[in-house]
């Protein structure tokens, strides 16, 4: 595992590109000029030992020390040790519909976007939960198993969206069997998935679904995504609306949240339904919900004692530095014997 201090610094390798450039803009301007001077052979006579390889090679070390100094700069830090640690917590597995449907934009800036900012603001309210997060359309597949790195758990968050899915529709069923799947059934530890839907559901299933995860330990609570009276499905290309969704009769189609069936689910698994348009009142709802849940101790691996590993870039630069200096642009006398730069040429 490993850490870095500042990537900031990575921006001084667009230096290089600027410097090969400058190099062959001022090697081009010197063969014309010397061109206008004399003829190559001349040159040669003139000036018996000009190096054609050397000056390449030095703008290769210098390069090379820019990429090394830059990651010196950088500090990486490595993680030289795995610590055992016991937190208390619940095991939570964020459940999100990433149905077209989820593109209405009857909260702003649209449902998916809507639930996206939710469960990040969740998860900032989180301290020692382990979490796990599914996307599900007419399928659910998995995006992070559960972990107690709630900054790899924003990434993947980051990274949901509606064309992740090709088989579109919505089957909560399949979202709840695969969170269920999540939770090791030999850990003590309190399970939760908070499903967040606009409610819609083609696979006509979920009761089923929903009582295997009760048998399992697991509580479902539902938060509703979208308004009752619904939105058009928005079709768009470059961020520029075009036209609706349509169904096979040419009428567009107006999603609707179905509350009734997320109130259903959260009442069979006995959690809780939340309306989430309201952010707080959401956030509220969470950590009333989680204050009522036992915290059970369970175990986790970190990496500790990171070391800054910055030491042998900077050796490696010195170590080049050196090499540079004693590299001249002229030929080398006892090398010409051995033809290594190929300057016999």
């Amino acid at each position: 595992m490993y850490q870095i201090d500042n990537t900031t610094y990575f921006y001084i390798l667009l230096l290089l590109p600027v410097i090969w450039l400058g190099y062959y803009m001022i090697k081009r301007w010197k063969h014309k000029a010397q061109k206008a001077f004399a003829t190559p052979e001349m040159l040669d006579i003139l000036s018996p030992n000009r190096s054609k390889f050397k000056p390449g090679l030095k703008l290769f070390l210098f390069s090379l020390m820019i990429g090394l100094l830059t990651m010196a700069l950088v500090n990486p830090k490595i993680g030289s040790e795995v610590e055992t640690v016991r937190r208390q917590g619940v095991d939570i597995v964020f459940a999100v519909d990433v149905s077209k449907s989820m593109l209405a934009e009857d909260v702003a800036p649209n449902r998916i976007e809507k639930a996206k900012h939710l469960v990040n603001s969740i998860i900032s309210e989180l301290v020692s939960d382990r979490i796990g997060i599914v996307a599900y359309a007419a399928q659910a597949i998995p995006q992070l198993p559960i972990t107690t790195d709630y900054s790899a758990a924003k990434m993947f968050l980051q990274a949901l969206n509606t064309d992740m899915l090709s088989s579109q529709g919505t089957a909560l069923s399949s979202a709840i069997s695969l969170s269920s799947s999540y939770f090791d059934s030999s850990n003590q530890t309190n399970k939760i998935i908070f499903l967040l839907t606009d409610g819609e559901d083609h696979q006509q299933q979920i009761e089923s679904a929903v009582e295997a995860a009760v048998e399992k330990g697991v509580k479902i609570f539902t938060i509703g995504i979208g308004t009752e009276t619904g939105a058009p499905i928005p079709i768009k290309q470059g961020g520029v609306i075009e036209s609706y969704k349509k169904d096979i009769d040419g009428n567009v189609v107006i999603t609707k949240r179905n509350t009734q069936i997320l109130q259903s689910v959260a009442q069979i698994s006995q959690g809780q339904y939340q309306d989430g348009n309201d952010t707080q009142a959401v956030l509220d709802f969470v950590a009333q919900s989680l204050d009522q849940i036992d915290k059970k101790e369970f175990e986790s691996q970190e990496f500790i004692s990171y070391k800054d590993r910055f030491q042998p870039f900077i050796f490696m630069v010195i170590v080049l530095l050196f090499l540079d200096i004693f590299i001249f642009e002229t030929k080398t006398k006892w090398i010409q014997k051995i033809n290594l730069f190929n300057e016999n040429k």
